[in-house]
């Protein structure tokens, strides 16, 4: 009798700990943008992920140099606040980028 009282118990709580988990979508500021980007379609928001979090991942672990973090974040910018995370990836795993060279201006 007392382990049905306690999977009872447990089943009441399964959904409260389970909804817990996930934060709402208006939320999340990295899934609303992709979902933005990708105007809500599935496959292209998955592919937005899995190129977030690979490319997360080869900067934590490669730590490259500054400026090429900044040159793929410019060249991967859509606008002022929204990224396309397959074009950052793919531009910082390029190992044949080179710095800008500075011009300098004559007065």
């Amino acid at each position: 009798m007392k382990w049905i009282l306690g999977a009872a118990t447990a089943l009441l709580w399964l959904p409260t700990a389970a909804g817990a988990q996930r934060r709402p979508l208006l939320y999340d500021p990295v899934s609303l943008n992709i979902g933005i980007n990708c105007q809500w379609q599935s496959r292209c928001m998955s592919g937005q992920h899995k190129a977030m979090k690979r490319a997360l991942a080869y900067v934590a672990k490669a730590r490259p140099a500054q400026w090429r973090v900044q040159m793929c974040n410019r060249n991967a910018g859509r606008s002022r606040s929204r990224v396309d995370w397959v074009g950052f990836n793919h531009c910082i795993q390029n190992v044949s980028l080179r710095p800008a060279r500075y011009r300098l201006t004559k007065r």
